[in-house]
């Protein structure tokens, strides 16, 4: 059995979740929110802080094994990409800094794997987890996000391990160029 914590990066309000994982069976944990909002709104290192220290005491209390992060993309108001980033990147330290292996999944991944079509709404992945973890309620947006990605990185840590144990892959030499760019 696996315990899978996931993390979905925000500035005010970082969502965590965790599953555990039998095979394809998947049972829940755990899911929360650790909240920002009593930093002042413009002190950004203590928002930092606050996401580093809650997700260190999320990793002490609930001790999974690994750990899903969602990637972060450009959004319309690139300092608005950058605070998030930064919020990610506590996130991640903190992570790392408990010993855990982290996989890493975008948005569209993970509403592709929860709900089957990466052009859900947060209500779609939130009732499709309630579906898929059996719970009496709807999670919380935030925590519905992470669990969402625990339960995308139980499916796809499977297929990584079975794609894993065939061996090596071989590099082809037709893929090395294209379009002038080298893989």
């Amino acid at each position: 059995m696996t315990r899978i914590l996931g993390i979905d990066p925000g500035l005010q309000r970082t969502g965590f979740g965790l599953v555990e994982a039998d095979g394809a069976r998947l049972r829940y944990v755990a899911s929360g929110t650790i909240s920002t909002a009593e930093a002042p709104r413009g002190d950004l290192p203590q928002r930092l802080r606050i996401i580093f220290e809650g997700v260190r005491e999320v990793v002490a209390t609930y001790a999974p094994d690994c750990a899903a992060a969602e990637i972060v993309f450009v959004n319309v108001n690139p300092q608005s990409t950058l605070l998030l980033g930064q919020a990610r990147g506590a996130a991640l330290a903190a992570l790392v800094a408990g010993g855990l292996p982290v996989a890493e999944y975008t948005a569209l991944q993970m509403k592709k794997a929860v709900v089957g079509h990466g052009l859900a709404n947060k209500a779609q992945v939130q009732e499709m987890v309630r579906r898929l973890l059996a719970l009496p309620g709807v999670p919380g947006k935030d925590a519905a996000d992470a669990l969402g990605l625990a339960i995308s990185h139980a499916h796809a840590a499977a297929a990584f391990a079975a794609i894993g144990g065939q061996g090596t892959l071989a590099r082809r030499a037709h893929a090395l160029y294209r379009r002038g760019r080298t893989y």
